[in-house]
């Protein structure tokens, strides 16, 4: 079957020289060919992600054209061509032509487009989707994912990634395309002579910008402290290379210090491994820096500049990671405790966090009488609690939404997570606790001396290959025949199903629901209220389980985890 498929790609005319040679180059690697003719990449609200390569099962102009006929009938079936859609894209190679092929299907369906000059992180897309009343938005990026890899997000009138039942309409809709079929598609020169295409510029950064620091709590808290404070950021050769810097300067900070080999955008991301701000190893050029400066912060944004990681120094002068969870209560204590300050902490205050995002935030909201949502992973659930908020008439009662995966969002702006602001909102904090003679780290220690000790880990258990679908979807099947009766030594008290919506108490037998949208996702609660959370990932080949536990003494949590993982691993065995 996939050898049919890649014999017409191979005969076909509208393929290049170059295009086809890759193709040839493949003619004896049926494993290759397998991967990627048998099957056309999943389209759902996460969009697409895969491998840049020829053929069905990954990203190329094909597969992005077809794809975009898909949006532009979505788009079509709501009289949204005037309306139009906001396309940006991030510095990975072919960002940029899979950004232009999809404003030039567009425009051969006579739907207008916004198309940005250049890389913009992927929250002013976002912004620009909602700033300019698009009815959607595209855009062209693979997040944090290693540089083989590029992505295709799309997005809704809200900003917003768009919602379940919009992803199988598109699905089903770029199905009546032939990939190869490139009719119909029009120039892009010839779009932006006939008004269908518009480029936005660096101009339209200022209306973003303004929002960003519009978001700011308390604005002199960089200024204050501007002749101390000290401030290595990079890029990883992303997105946020212009602009994080600006916001920088505009909030106040004298002494920033770039990691020069790291601003140049590049997606072949040359001096990392993989440009995740979530591993300590993108960090050894800043922490170079740092150590020669004097700075107690480095600031690492990824490439689509959405996600943002930090480490910061300890008392003993080394420099230590801040996980997602851990910045996501720092910030939630953070607001609360400035906006309080001033006097502007209003009433009916809340915050969101995705369910696999650390419990310490129950902890924070409860004692300070602010309200906590609990949402699928996915920011545009994130999104949604603020959108209903809004459509209630409650406008300004946003705190914080965050995802343990490094992404913060703090105002209401945009429907995704933001580095740009973030890094400034990072940035304020570090201002407050420098203020105090404290660095970041010391303000951790100092959170756990207040709340209690919470920690967690993720555990990525990698499928790949051809049969790696089929194996996380009989992993998931089998925690479902077989619900676990105790993890690490500790009894399961409830196991969620929020594939189904049930939740089921082992001990009554009595069902609940998870008050959730549909998702393959199983939850388990511990007779400790410690939990295990286990889901296939959405971009990537693998199986993420989520461990969150809390305890009063370091050395029996870290005994705890130990144990989770080594049956959670087990649990997960193919």
């Amino acid at each position: 079957m996939y050898n049919a498929e890649y014999q017409r790609w191979l005969s076909s005319d509208v393929l290049t020289e170059s295009e086809r040679a890759e193709l040839i180059s493949i003619s004896n690697n049926e494993e290759a060919k397998a991967l990627r003719f048998t099957a056309p990449m999943d389209f759902g609200t996460a969009g697409l992600r895969s491998t840049m390569y020829m053929g069905i099962g990954s990203m190329n102009r094909y597969t992005v054209a077809q794809t975009t006929r898909g949006i532009a009938a979505l788009i079509k079936g709501v009289q949204g061509e005037e309306r139009g859609v906001a396309i940006a894209f991030d510095s990975r190679n072919n960002s940029e032509l899979f950004a232009r092929v999809s404003a030039c299907v567009l425009a051969g369906a006579g739907i207008k487009s916004y198309i940005f000059n250049g890389i913009r992180p992927t929250p002013e897309l976002s912004f620009a989707l909602r700033e300019l009343n698009c009815v959607a938005g595209i855009n062209i990026t693979a997040s944090h994912n290693p540089k083989e890899y590029n992505g295709y997000k799309a997005y809704w009138e809200d900003g917003a990634q768009i919602a379940p039942e919009q992803a199988k309409i598109v699905s089903a809709e770029r199905s009546k395309f032939d990939v190869l079929d490139l009719s119909g598609i029009m120039d892009f020169d010839e779009g932006v002579k006939c008004g269908l295409i518009t480029i936005l510029d660096e101009k339209f950064d200022e209306k973003y910008i303004d929002a960003v620091i519009a978001t700011a709590v308390n604005t002199n808290a960089v200024k204050e402290v501007a002749d101390e404070l000290k401030v290595v950021y990079t890029p990883l050769h992303g997105a946020g290379y212009r602009l994080v810097p600006e916001v920088f300067k505009r909030i106040g900070l004298m002494h920033l210090y770039t990691v020069d080999e790291q601003m140049i955008p590049n997606g072949d991301f040359p001096t990392v491994e993989k440009p995740n701000p979530e591993y300590r190893a993108v960090f050894k050029l800043g922490i170079e820096i740092a150590n020669e400066v004097g700075s107690d912060l480095i600031i690492a944004t990824d490439p689509d500049s959405d996600r943002v990681g930090v480490m910061a120094r300890t008392q003993s002068g080394e420099f230590a990671t801040i996980s997602g969870n851990q910045m996501g209560a720092l910030l939630l204590d953070y607001v609360i405790k400035a906006r309080r300050d001033l006097g502007i902490l209003p009433e009916g205050a809340y915050c969101v966090k995705s369910l696999v995002s650390t419990d310490m935030a129950y902890k924070i909201a409860k004692e300070n009488g602010v309200k906590l949502h609990d949402v699928l992973t996915g920011f545009k659930f994130i999104g949604e609690v603020i959108k209903n908020y809004e459509a209630e008439g409650k406008f300004g009662g946003f705190l914080l939404g965050f995802e343990e995966s490094y992404g913060y969002l703090l105002g209401s702006y945009a429907r995704d997570k933001d580095a740009v602001e973030g890094s400034m909102m990072i940035l304020e904090m570090t201002a407050y606790y420098k203020k105090k003679g404290m660095t970041l780290s010391d303000a951790l220690e100092e959170l756990y001396k207040t709340y209690g000790l919470y920690a967690e880990k993720t555990i990525d258990i990698y499928m790949e290959g051809l049969d790696g679908i089929e194996n996380r979807k009989k992993v998931m099947q089998n925690l479902r025949d077989n619900t676990p009766k105790s993890i690490g030594g500790v009894a399961v008290k409830s196991a969620g199903d929020y594939k189904t919506g049930d939740v089921r108490d082992l001990e009554t037998g009595a069902i609940s629901t998870t008050g959730q949208p549909s998702s393959d996702v199983l939850y388990y609660t511990l007779a400790n209220e410690d939990k295990i959370i286990v889901r296939p990932s959405g971009t990537e080949p693998k199986i993420k389980i989520y461990l969150l536990a809390h305890d009063d003494n370091k050395e029996s949590l870290d005994a705890k985890l130990s144990a989770y993982e080594k049956d959670s691993r087990k649990m997960t065995e193919v």
